[in-house]
């Protein structure tokens, strides 16, 4: 089992995390109230990027959950498609004992100007790949 997770003020995030739920037959949760399933084999953790950080939310969720020895696989969007938010989780799930499994990245609609149209259906084709793979990892 898999357990899709993310944080998204825009909606871009959101958009990635149904595309991968239903890939895996589960349903995203919204970070917010959401709690680790003990029975998930791969937890997918996303966010979008603010100020070349994962949201505050996500930040805070990782923090107070036990990774050890849990398979994560991120994802995120970001106006530039730096992949900040992707690294910075990457870096502190690692500390918290998480495995990465890996990752994947793309552009999000920002402040009505930046990547808009994104995420396009190529991005979400990306996406649901994405998962693919990752569940095969589990």
């Amino acid at each position: 089992m898999h357990q899709v997770l993310f944080y998204s003020m825009g909606g871009n995030t959101r958009k990635l995390a149904d595309a991968i739920a239903r890939v895996l037959g589960v349903k995203a949760a919204e970070i917010k109230t959401a709690s680790i399933d003990p029975a998930a084999d791969i937890i997918f953790l996303g966010s979008g990027c603010y100020g070349s950080n994962p949201g505050e939310e996500m930040t805070k969720f990782i923090e107070k959950n036990d990774f050890s020895s849990r398979k994560v696989a991120l994802f995120g969007t970001s106006g530039g498609n730096a992949g900040l938010e992707v690294d910075l989780m990457a870096a502190a799930l690692k500390h918290k004992g998480a495995t990465i499994l890996g990752s994947y990245h793309c552009k999000g609609k920002a402040f009505l100007l930046f990547s808009t149209g994104h995420p396009n259906q190529e991005d979400l084709d990306s996406a649901r790949k994405f998962a693919r793979e990752m569940s095969m990892l589990g």
